[in-house]
């Protein structure tokens, strides 16, 4: 898991704010992203959102806060008529240079999730979004406006950090008999705004010490905020999933245990519009 530090806590960040700090971290995030580095990504939480969403061949799909088009390229390669938005300018430069690189008949445009003005009511079989919703300051908006773009019937899948577990107060302390990992989970119903600063942990060390730490604005929700916005908007509500990592996939990759163990650092959930 990233580490986590927390410097600076603005009583309200904007929607600028965000796409400020997305475009001040493009340049490290993509290379690091696409060296594998954000392990748990590539280890856990990718494979498990995408056994979730199922096949999406063929569908008109929008990639919801895409960055630089790591995931939008997966759901192209399974067959999906892909569109990726993000706010922010310089991860979509990173992410059409790809396309340009390798088409796969991707459309990216700078958008932020909460105004898709540029899209027609209706347009999509189905919106994903991958670990984005959460850092959005308005994600009621949001909502409103992915509803919007949907046809009827249309399907709504994203994953976030699971908001239960990824708290404020979030941390581990070990067990001086067992010396095992203990979840510590604390400020849940905290409003708090924060830049929440950290490196993926699977960067060389002769790397790490000298790489600027990501600046990620984090707007603090509950379960009941996230689920209960998608309710009002007409979302009918499908399924949830909480990715627990496998006895195999812990032994190939040991820094998953304490997640088998522990809790959830992962929330997908699908909604249809009705």
């Amino acid at each position: 898991m990233p580490k986590r530090k927390f410097k600076g806590n603005p009583p309200t960040i904007s929607e600028g704010d965000v796409a400020l700090h997305w475009d001040e971290n493009a340049d490290l995030w993509t290379e690091h992203v696409r060296k594998g580095w954000d392990s748990y990504r590539e280890h856990l939480n990718n494979p498990a959102f995408l056994e979730f969403i199922g096949s999406i061949e063929c569908k008109k799909i929008l990639d919801a806060g895409c960055g630089e088009g790591y995931n939008t390229r997966i759901f192209a390669h399974m067959g999906a008529k892909m569109t990726g938005i993000d706010i922010s300018h310089r991860l979509i430069e990173h992410a059409r240079r790809a396309e340009q690189k390798e088409p796969l008949g991707i459309c990216y445009e700078v958008a932020s999730f909460t105004d898709l003005a540029v899209f027609a009511e209706g347009s999509f079989d189905a919106v994903v979004s991958t670990m984005a919703l959460m850092d959005s300051p308005d994600y009621e908006k949001a909502i409103r406006e992915i509803y919007r773009v949907l046809r009827k019937q249309g399907d709504f899948f994203f994953s976030i950090s699971h908001p239960c577990f990824m708290t404020e107060g979030f941390g581990w302390v070990t067990d001086r008999k067992e010396s095992k990992p203990s979840l510590i989970v604390s400020g849940y119903f905290s409003k708090k705004q924060s830049i929440e600063r950290w490196q993926f942990s699977e960067v060389p060390e002769d790397i790490r010490k000298d790489a600027p730490l990501f600046a990620i604005p984090r707007f603090p929700r509950t379960l009941s905020e996230y689920i209960n916005t998608l309710i009002q908007a007409g979302f009918t509500l499908k399924k949830l999933g909480e990715p627990r990592p496998s006895v195999s996939e812990c032994r190939k990759y040991p820094y998953l245990q304490r997640w088998r163990d522990s809790g959830a650092i992962f929330l997908h959930v699908h909604c249809v519009k009705s």
